[in-house]
């Protein structure tokens, strides 16, 4: 009996033992087929029995990359463009130039793979192995990438290469991997957006704060942080509601449409929370503003329900260890980025704080001339008569055109009017000469006699006093000159 109890239970663990083994041999397998899915610099032809000569410096040169000397395999590469020009294996070796610098890693070496690269896409545009380039000049962004509190140039980098190489190539096999790099990398950017966005709340830059948050929901709706983005605008819209209601300056009316104006902005907000992210964890914080807002809180559809279900549970919870290794390692976390739907392949739409202090601008306005009727219409300009002075809401028309001299007219571009007759029964008279003939314009008036004309047949000289005729000369004795001077003192030694 003890025999046989033995015999069973060294069958039963002989059973599980050989399930463990099958079911670690599964295991290991998936494993490997994950590894060489994700492994981009495999060497894809080393399965392939071949003694040619090209095939040969090409296998060694993945070795050496294998091995880590780069150098080496670089040169063997080089040797077997330039020795097989034709060869067929020519496309994965110049794709291998660029792998070796990828792996050799460093600024410059990632610069020099990037170029590589690029190269490869413009010399085989259509070669299967373009898509596989230009995933590799996204993973050399992807892995410089800094935290979202520093330079996100190469976040910004990355998710431009990602989005190329998804539109460029959207039959690859590659594109579920692409799709989550670009998740991955739209988490890092919306994170940095998101903690502006939070700062500027909390320093009462509400105008700021809005548009940062804002640009984070309409351009990353997968962010996992999206509620709490949305939470953010309504309490920013919240705050500026406050500023308006405390200000005593403002006249009560205008003071409690404002209020409602904004009141109403942050209410859509919380809305949102509820109706787009009803399964994220700030919901029932959505609720509770709504609540004490006193506004109906919406219930979700059972398709919002289910499409964030979904993207909670795709994110992985946040352990001890990736909050130790988060502070450590070099580059972000991305441990909460989504697992599902589809990432934003347009630019970013962002929005600006000028454009927010417009719509404040535009809200203040509506709440000014709410309650006041409105302006009669604008009554239809007419224009004003011939010659008569513009006026600033009417046209005037052209002067009247005046006819010549020698039609009669003036051609001096005036009207003469003679003046209206007086009227005898007048109480005042008017002032002024009686006589307002006005003068023929064709014939000029005769000019005044000259008082110092001569007249014919009279002696001009015979009204002269001889008196003043006569001249006195001059007496050259007292008249001083330089011929009649003379000389006095040390002068008279002088010769000139």
């Amino acid at each position: 009996m003890k025999r046989l109890t033995l015999k069973i239970a060294a069958a039963a663990l002989a059973v599980l033992m050989l399930g463990g083994v099958a079911a670690q041999a599964k295991e290991r397998e998936k494993k490997a087929k994950h590894k060489k899915n994700e492994d981009l610099s495999a060497n894809p032809l080393a399965k392939l029995n071949s003694k040619q000569p090209d095939k040969e410096l090409y296998d060694k040169a993945m070795v050496a990359m294998k091995k880590g000397h780069f150098d080496v395999c670089r040169l063997d590469l080089q040797t077997m463009l330039n020795t097989y020009p034709d060869s067929e294996y020519r496309m994965r070796a110049k794709l291998a130039v660029g792998d070796s610098w990828f792996k050799e890693g460093g600024a410059a070496a990632l610069t020099q793979a990037e170029a590589e690269y690029k190269d490869f896409i413009t010399f085989f545009p259509n070669a299967p192995e373009a898509a596989e380039a230009q995933m590799k000049v996204g993973d050399i962004y992807y892995q410089q990438m800094e935290k979202p509190d520093r330079d996100y140039t190469n976040a910004q980098n990355a998710e431009r290469e990602y989005r190329a190489m998804i539109n460029m190539f959207p039959d690859s096999a590659l594109i579920p991997r692409a799709k989550q790099k670009l998740r991955d990398v739209q988490e890092v950017l919306a994170e940095r957006e998101t903690q502006i966005g939070l700062y500027y709340g909390s320093r009462e830059n509400y105008s700021a704060s809005i548009a940062r948050l804002q640009t984070v929901v309409d351009t990353y709706p997968l962010y996992s942080k999206s509620d709490q983005a949305l939470l953010g605008i309504g309490d920013a819209f919240a705050g500026q509601a406050r500023f308006f209601q405390n200000q005593a300056n403002i006249p009560p009316a205008l003071r409690e449409r404002l209020h409602a104006l904004y009141q109403d902005r942050a209410a859509e907000a919380y809305a949102k929370v509820i109706t787009r992210y009803p399964m994220a964890p700030h919901v029932e914080d959505a609720r509770d503003r709504l609540v004490a807002m006193n506004r109906p809180v919406p219930e979700p559809t059972d398709a919002a329900v289910a499409e964030s279900d979904s993207e909670e549970k795709s994110r992985k919870r946040v352990e001890f260890v990736d909050r130790t290794f988060g502070v450590i390692k070099h580059g972000p976390s991305v441990v909460e980025a989504v697992h599902v739907g589809e990432p934003s392949l347009d630019d970013p739409k962002r929005t600006l704080a000028p454009d927010v202090t417009k719509q404040n601008a535009a809200m203040i306005n509506e709440a000014i001339n709410a309650g006041r009727p409105a302006p009669p219409p604008a009554a239809k300009a007419t224009a004003t008569g011939v010659n008569e002075p513009p006026r600033s809401d009417q046209p005037s028309q052209a002067p009247l055109q005046l006819e010549k001299p020698e039609n009669g007219g003036t051609g001096v571009g005036v009207q003469i009017l003679s003046a209206p007759a007086a009227d005898p029964n007048a109480v005042v008279k008017a002032v002024g000469p009686t006589n307002t003939a006005v003068p023929a314009i064709e014939k000029p008036a005769d000019a005044p006699n000259q008082v110092n004309d001569v007249k014919p047949g009279s002696n001009p000289t015979a009204d002269v006093n001889p008196a003043d005729e006569k001249k006195h000369k001059a007496d050259l004795n007292d008249e001083s000159s330089s011929k009649k001077k003379k000389k006095k003192g040390l002068s008279k030694i002088k010769p000139f």
